[in-house]
């Protein structure tokens, strides 16, 4: 066997350089820094360990709330006088400027949203009557009211939502927080991912994949219940030191594989894994565990009651991980049987009864989220993102429902860093398009990594010889200057 310590042939030195040159490459990877140390990289360096923001941080953790199926928020946060005295109407042409030919069948009219509105707290923002918790907490909120995304089907524009592409290998937002800045608890993942279903979220894994960055990366999903990552817990008949004995050999035999193959990222990822699976089997259960919240923060988050209880309990579990010091959570809102039928925000027709269920499932509960944030001391630090892969028409679209729309949509901000009650952009009179100053992904993403404490020009990672960023062109990022403190 080749000694790689004292290289004795051309043929050794040559196989020694290389592994060394591959350490270095990979310690610039997983800790910038390492790269030009002066020293070489003697050790495997923790690719979580964390890491230094560009400039003093606003927050310390993101909730990233993702309505799944889009809602439309012309029936919730933009209300439309015009559109109600022009309902039954076509669309008049001067509202589909830019907007290509076939997007709006024949057949289909201007529809009313049938809510009762109101304006709330001392900012006046609109609510409609489907959120009369959540307009309680119209103060704490920023509005960004010009959103827009490119692709109207949902897999792809979630997939935009999350990494900001629109086709599969880029990093997610959560994949990018954790690679720039690492865990801030070890016994716990940076990045994690809940969901109130039973199935897995639209589109899977790669909306919180590491993508070109290394697998350590990539977010970790938690099951709804008790158990909330697969095969977690130690079996039975396994005692705790046979199980500790065979965690080290494994350590051992993939660490002294990793020295020669230093490029290997999923290696990396499996010998992190196991470091903090074997923690996780104590943490997981109890950050997760509701059994020691009062009865009444549990009321506070709609648990108390069925149809919000399920999402509730999420989002209950989403501030505990907060305090545990994860630094981004991703809430994914699941499905409801509506009529019989298991459906998302994803309001084709009867859009009357998919939303009336879904803001009962998710009113009490993202309500309670900020006020339960706030009277802990937690809200300054954390930084609560509303948000959807992308909105819908004015139109009606089998009589009673309302079509994709990502010309224009309303999206909001709580927490940290966000000057409350203020308003970026808007729509036009009928809310099809955004009029003003126009947000894409790119935006959002942008100003979230901004409030983390980092520059999104200056977050960067060499893949195949170039230095990928998480806001790359098309389309230049702009941070959303009005909205933070």
């Amino acid at each position: 066997m080749t000694d790689f310590n004292n290289p004795t042939s051309r043929r050794d030195l040559l196989a020694h350089a290389a592994l060394g040159l591959g350490g270095v490459a990979l310690g610039g990877a997983f800790f910038p820094s390492a790269a030009t140390a002066s020293e070489p990289v003697t050790g495997l360096v923790d690719p979580l360990a964390p890491k230094a923001t560009h400039f003093p941080a606003k927050v310390k953790s993101v909730i990233w709330l993702h309505m799944d199926g889009a809602p439309s928020t012309l029936d919730l946060f933009d209300y439309k006088p015009e559109l109600v005295k022009l309902a039954g109407q076509e669309v008049p042409a001067s509202f589909m400027k830019g907007i290509k030919e076939g997007v709006r069948g024949t057949s289909n009219k201007l529809l009313a949203t049938q809510r009762q509105w109101k304006q709330h707290g001392d900012s006046g923002a609109w609510f409609s009557d489907l959120l009369p918790n959540l307009a309680t907490q119209a103060d704490k909120i920023a509005w960004v009211k010009s959103s827009t995304t490119i692709g109207a089907t949902h897999d792809i524009s979630i997939l935009k939502l999350n990494t900001g592409d629109l086709s599969p290998g880029r990093p997610s937002l959560g994949a990018w927080v954790q690679y720039a800045l690492g865990a801030a608890n070890p016994d716990l993942p940076g990045y994690v991912v809940l969901y109130n279903d039973k199935r897995e979220p639209r589109g899977g894994a790669i909306n919180w994949s590491s993508g070109f960055l290394p697998a350590v990366y990539q977010g970790t999903a938690f099951r709804p219940g008790d158990s909330p990552i697969l095969h977690l817990n130690r079996p039975e008949l396994v005692a705790e030191g046979e199980q500790g004995s065979t965690l080290d050999l494994l350590n051992r035999l993939n660490r002294s594989h990793a020295r020669h193959y230093p490029g290997d990222t999923e290696l990396q990822a499996r010998i992190r894994s196991y470091d903090l699976a074997a923690r996780m089997e104590v943490t997981a259960p109890e950050a997760v565990s509701l059994a020691k919240e009062s009865e009444a923060t549990k009321a506070l988050y709609g648990i108390d009651i069925e149809a919000s209880k399920s999402y509730g309990e999420t989002l209950l579990r989403a501030r505990r991980l907060v305090e545990r010091g994860v630094r981004f959570i991703q809430v994914v809102s699941g499905e409801i049987e509506i009529e019989g039928e298991a459906r998302n925000w994803d309001g084709h027709n009867n859009i009357e009864s998919n939303h009336r269920a879904h803001t009962r499932a998710v009113d009490k509960p993202i309500a309670g989220l900020l006020a339960d944030l706030e009277a802990r001391g937690l809200l300054d630090s954390t930084l609560v993102v509303w948000t959807s892969e992308f909105g819908r028409t004015p139109f009606g679209q089998s009589g009673n429902g309302r079509d994709h729309n990502p010309w224009g949509y309303t999206q909001w901000l709580a927490g940290g860093g966000v000057k409350a009650g203020t308003t970026v952009g808007g729509t036009d009179e009928i809310g099809m398009q955004a009029v003003g100053r126009k947000v894409d992904t790119y935006d959002l993403h942008a100003t979230v990594l901004q409030l983390m404490g980092l520059d999104h020009l200056k977050t960067t990672f060499l893949h195949n010889g170039r230095s990928e960023r998480p806001t790359e062109p098309p389309r230049l990022s702009r941070r959303l200057q009005t909205l933070r403190g």
